[in-house]
């Protein structure tokens, strides 16, 4: 399967570089967008499975790209990661749409916790498994198998055939 993929939308260049190294030593695939408007068209093309989201960015906010997140009915994780730790922030935060709220300074070890705590419940990164000529789509919980000859999967269904004719 492929690794998670995490949009992390972040304009410090030092914690954004620290930050996305790590979380690819970590095995995930990660993302940068520097600015809010940058980070927003990123998280539309919808490609991302958890989304790391500052506040205080240039050009659209951190509140103002997770309400436009949700109201393109996308509803990809997102964790804000700010400096703002007023109660007040950290409500607007979530009663916006974001699933967690973590202020800085924060532990990076948590930080990855929860990542991966996120990614468990949302299911598998790759929607589709594929092995020789049998398919398994996992969003959907359909598979699909090719009947060729010389298929991994075609003994098993001679066999299966085989043993309901003979119980006939």
């Amino acid at each position: 399967m492929s690794a998670a993929r995490i949009l992390l939308i972040e304009d410090e260049p030092a914690l954004a570089r620290g930050l996305s190294d790590t979380l690819r030593a970590r095995g995930f695939d990660v993302e940068v967008a520097g600015d809010g408007e940058r980070g927003l068209e990123a998280a539309l093309r919808g490609h991302a499975d958890l989304i790391l989201l500052d506040l205080m960015l240039p050009k659209v906010n951190g509140y103002e790209v997770c309400r436009a997140i949700r109201q393109q009915g996308i509803d990809t994780p997102i964790l804000m990661l700010t400096a703002k730790s007023q109660e007040q922030d950290v409500i607007l935060g979530l009663n916006l749409g974001a699933d967690d709220y973590i202020t800085k300074p924060f532990r990076v070890g948590e930080l990855i916790a929860r990542a991966q705590a996120f990614l468990r419940r949302r299911g598998p990164t790759a929607s589709v498994v594929q092995f020789g000529d049998c398919e398994i789509d996992l969003r959907s919980r359909t598979t699909s198998i090719s009947l060729r000859r010389n298929s991994p999967c075609s003994p098993t269904l001679s066999r299966a055939r085989a043993a309901r004719s003979r119980a006939m």
